[in-house]
Order: C-alpha cells, then sequence, then structure tokens
C-alpha cells in the first residue's frame, strides 16, 4: 500500500502546468500567462516544475527544425509519463489484488505490525478501485 501511494505522489507533478511568464506592461500592470509577451522581456515565475526566474526572450519565428526537436521533446516527456502510469496502474492492480484476497493483512504503525481490520481492508479496496478507474482505464 505504501508503494501505492508512494507512486500517487510521484506521478502528481507530472500533472502540473508548465512553465509561467510574467511581464510588466507599459501601464506599469503586471502579467502572467502560460505564453511570453510579443517583443517584449517575460521572465519565467517560480513554480515547482520550471527553474527560477531566468529572462525569456520571445521569438517572432520558430523555424522547423526548432519545432521539430520542441516535438521530439515533447513525445519523449509523453512517453516517460505513459510508462510510469503503467507502473502505478500495475503496482494499484497488484495492491487491490492483495487486499482482495488476503484476510490477515497486517500494517506497520508506529513501528508495530497491526492487523487490518474488514472495515479498513475494505476501505482500501474502494479507495484502490477508484484510484484504478480514475488512472488506468
Amino acid at each position: 500500500m505504501r508503494t501505492f501511494i508512494m507512486i500517487s505522489l510521484l506521478i502528481s507533478p507530472l500533472c502540473m502546468a508548465g512553465q509561467i511568464y510574467k511581464w510588466v506592461d507599459t501601464q506599469g500592470v503586471t502579467h502572467f500567462d502560460a505564453q511570453p509577451p510579443q517583443g517584449q522581456e517575460a521572465t519565467t515565475a517560480v513554480t515547482p516544475s520550471s527553474p527560477a526566474g531566468k529572462p525569456v526572450t520571445p521569438s517572432r519565428n520558430t523555424t522547423i527544425g526548432d519545432q521539430q526537436a520542441i516535438d521530439k521533446t515533447v513525445k519523449k516527456q509523453v512517453a516517460e509519463q505513459q510508462a510510469q502510469l503503467k507502473v502505478f496502474c500495475n503496482q494499484a492492480r497488484t495492491n487491490l489484488a492483495q487486499l482482495q484476497n488476503n484476510p490477515r493483512l497486517r500494517e506497520e504503525v508506529d513501528g508495530e505490525m497491526r492487523r487490518l481490520n474488514d472495515e479498513q481492508r475494505q476501505e482500501r479496496i474502494s479507495e484502490a478501485q477508484k484510484q484504478i478507474e480514475k488512472n488506468c482505464q
């Protein structure tokens, strides 16, 4: 079950948004957006998935080679995310099978092994089924 929770925590950052750009317009108003402004310097806002505030110079034209490199990078990231999701789903299904087929499951609580009662086991089965339905279809 701990592995199930750990994988859930590992996958959650993958669902976070990309970079956020910050800039101040000519009237002094601060803006935040997913795209940098045209013809104006912006910095990346600090988010868990982006480097801290490095300047970004927007370009008007992206060459085909640049776009292909970006596409390749995105496809690689998507493939990695799908691989991690597959590992998560396999582990979640294994955990669910253990919960359903073993009425004598124990867990460590404060350094002490305790047996799950039937109510706790049924609750965890329900949680595991929800996670599988949500993430593994």
